[in-house]
């Protein structure tokens, strides 16, 4: 069997994937979305689905209010002594812990590692019965970066950390080094780490046989003549219990796109994981575009972005951009999303926008709503999200409602008006979306209302640290009884109708 990169096209920024038996779990940077830092299971490394997330809310003071590209930062996962842990780094609070028996189940309660600012990547390694952690700097709040340094803990992950060590230097070799990956194979200590910067850089080994060094450095995979850019943060992942067969998994800035996740296959070489097509044993290997399952086991396992609101929940696919209340919205033969005061001209740190990822290369959204806007300031919409935005919504004015299509920018003076309906009558409307893949930096998108000529096309645009996100919301300009119920919010994948 084979298949096709990326594995996943979609934005889960900053991938750590780990095996236990026969099963392959990932976590993923969710930023200061909740619910936050996303858990997929996979059975091959190839077909992934999304099964849970670590984090309900971030508990940390502000996140009430959205705070653009803060939150949980590249988390990792690791299995030791019966447990799973996944360490998150929040760039102003420091590094956490949360831990479970049951990476489907329950995740306990965030416990500190290393308090303080500017921490990021954090993954641990466990030796002689201690639990070492490895890190990087984030030059925003610490002042530097392209440094890595390591603190130790107790085995169990209990012990608070108040000092590090710095263990490696990059500002030479490997500028702008950060999420680095610990593990031990052989005699050798190894460190995974990308260089260079997310959308221009290349994969680093270090190694050593003592956890604080020194450490020998290496290139291990380029982009090379590949169309594959950066290719940035991943996961040294072993493929069974022999240690013989490895893989690696990678991150790839596409821009609004978000950052899609490629699978690599990886060969030893003087004890060094060389990554990809590997054509000269002294050189970095460079990106495949395709390859052989790592695991002969095929599966259905995918992540389904549609959604019927017809069960107790919305489905895993769906964040909020700041911690959720109650009264956003109840799930009532459909999903009722009720008008909840916000009185601003802008949408761009409106907390009550439900959405998801970008979800292929070239797809179609179409979404149904029955209209109970009440009040004048009632409205309710459709939106692709990024630093820039555009929305097509039903508004109520003068006790009449009326669609437009509006655009805004995140910090930006109000959203702009750019056409407006005669007033509207209907009790229901029917959103509308088409999005084409033009290069892997551009996805034009057009909106329409239902099947009228009303429409506009537009650029996505990435958001903070994000890819672009689609949503859907209801807000009013003062407290008021009007919702908006959903009925279906259905995605289509097209790429069969263009060639990529």
């Amino acid at each position: 069997m084979r298949y096709s990169n990326p594995v996943l096209q979609a934005d889960y920024s900053d991938p750590d994937v780990i095996r236990v038996g026969e099963d392959f779990f990932m976590v993923a940077s969710s930023f200061n979305h909740v619910p936050g830092v996303p858990v997929l299971h996979s059975k091959n490394l190839v077909e992934w689905r999304l099964v849970n997330y670590v984090l309900n809310e971030i508990p940390f003071e502000g996140y009430d209010k959205v705070r653009h590209g803060n939150g949980a930062w590249a988390p990792s996962i690791r299995f030791h002594g019966g447990k799973y842990y996944c360490l998150i780094p929040f760039p102003d609070e420091g590094i956490f812990v949360s831990e479970t028996d049951d990476p489907f189940g329950e995740w306990s309660p965030l416990r500190p590692l290393l308090e303080g600012k500017g921490y990021e990547d954090p993954c641990p390694v466990w030796h002689g019965g201690k639990c070492y952690v490895v890190f990087a700097f984030v030059k925003s709040r610490a002042g530097f970066n392209s440094e890595l340094a390591v603190f130790e803990t107790d085995e169990q992950l209990v012990s608070c950390a108040h000092s590090y060590k710095k263990i490696y230097d990059g500002h030479d070799i490997s500028p702008n080094i950060e999420g680095p990956k610990f593990l031990k194979k052989g005699r050798y200590f190894y460190i995974l780490a990308p260089a260079g910067g997310v959308s221009t850089g290349w994969q680093v080994a270090l190694r050593s046989e003592k956890i604080y060094g020194p450490y020998e450095t290496k290139i291990i995979l380029t982009q090379g003549d590949s169309p594959v850019n950066g290719p940035h943060q991943g996961a040294l992942v072993d493929i069974d219990d022999s240690k013989e067969k490895w893989a690696f998994l990678h991150f790839q800035d596409m821009n609004a796109y978000g950052r899609a996740v490629h699978l690599q296959p990886v060969k030893w070489v003087n004890d060094w994981p060389l990554c990809g097509e590997v054509t000269d044993e002294n050189l970095a290997g460079h990106p495949v575009s395709d390859g052989e399952y790592p695991v002969d086991i095929r599966t259905d396992f995918n992540i389904e972005p549609s959604d019927g609101f017809d069960g107790e929940g919305l489905s895993l696919v769906w964040q909020v951009p700041a911690t959720p209340k109650a009264e956003w919205f109840d799930m009532k033969k459909g999903l009722k999303l009720n008008c909840v005061s916000y009185d601003y001209n802008s949408i761009g740190n409106m907390p009550q926008l439900i959405m998801q990822k970008v979800p292929y290369l070239n797809f179609s959204i179409k979404t149904k709503c029955r209209l109970n806007l009440s009040e004048d300031g009632d409205e309710t919409g459709f939106v692709v999200f990024g630093r820039t935005y555009a929305y097509i919504c039903v508004v109520r004015r003068g006790g009449q409602n009326f669609l437009e299509i509006r655009k805004g920018a995140i910090d930006g003076d109000a959203d702009e008006t750019l056409c407006q309906s005669q007033p509207y009558d209907d009790n229901f409307v029917t959103f509308q979306m088409s999005a084409r893949y033009e290069d892997k930096n551009k996805l034009t998108y057009r909106f329409t209302f239902g099947g009228s000529a009303f429409t506009h096309k537009f650029y996505a645009d990435k958001g903070v640290w994000t890819g672009a996100k689609i949503g859907i919301y209801a807000r009013s300009r003062k407290d008021s009884t009007g919702s908006a119920t959903f009925k279906y919010f259905k995605a289509t994948c097209t790429d069969n109708k263009y060639n990529r």
